[in-house]
């Protein structure tokens, strides 16, 4: 009889708040699965080698990408689940569309296939990038908290939003070349808290592209205390 009741509930959610597709953004016809069968494949995973620092994909017998040859960074080291190209529609509309029921889909690939790096960090947090102020009232919702909260949730890791704020409302990065990227950003992230009391903690962020990002927030952290910073990604660009 519960589990009549549990299955009724169910249908009347999925008719009321149905499931749309992160691909297509139709609506999911399939029971309880949160993609089209046929867009399943449309998402392309980062298949190895890739690049031991930011998880970009490379050329057989290298280690390191081209970008992260000889660069200075503060985190160890970071992995990301898709190839941007193939998310790029997909996560525009999760990030600008107000499409956060995507996180769902999104944030429990990322604990299945990043899982397993996740769990041999052993992080004591999963601090996403957090948004500026001004941002978060338009846009109603940080992207990466979504994400991290459904990593945190699937692999049990805790989430922390409460350690690290941006205060500078930069501007989007894809707008700029390299040298202005790193300008954008100087300064932009600080610490809540004067005495951090974790040792190790994994950025989440939703596209990893030139690393400025995530290398200003991972330099933030290890001048508050941190000793070990990774990150986890939705997509990365191409090598």
């Amino acid at each position: 009889m519960e589990n009549k009741i549990k299955k009724i509930l169910r249908q009347i959610i999925s008719a009321l708040y149905p499931v749309r597709c992160p691909v297509c953004d139709r609506i999911v016809d399939e029971t309880g699965e949160m993609i089209c069968v046929a867009c399943m494949d449309k998402l392309k995973l980062i298949s190895p080698p890739w690049c031991m620092r930011c998880g970009k994909k490379v050329a057989n017998g290298e280690e390191l990408c081209r970008q992260c040859k000889g660069k200075k960074v503060f985190y160890k080291r970071g992995r990301a689940l898709f190839e941007y190209e193939s998310a790029a529609l997909s996560i525009y509309r999760f990030k600008y569309g107000n499409r956060r029921e995507y996180a769902m889909f999104f944030g429990k690939q990322m604990a299945e296939y990043l899982g397993d790096f996740l769990m041999d960090i052993q992080p004591d947090a999963l601090i996403p990038i957090p948004l500026h102020k001004k941002r978060m009232r338009i846009r109603g919702y940080n992207q990466a908290e979504l994400l991290a909260k459904c990593i945190g949730e699937n692999l049990g890791i805790p989430v922390r939003t409460d350690l690290m704020k941006r205060e500078k409302n930069t501007i989007p990065q894809k707008k700029l070349n390299s040298e202005e990227r790193q300008n954008n950003l100087k300064r932009a992230f600080n610490i809540v808290e004067n005495d951090v009391k974790i040792e190790k903690v994994v950025l989440v962020d939703d596209i990893y592209t030139t690393g400025t990002t995530v290398n200003e927030a991972a330099k933030v952290l290890r001048e508050s205390g941190v000793k070990e910073v990774y990150f986890v990604t939705l997509a990365c660009g191409s090598r």
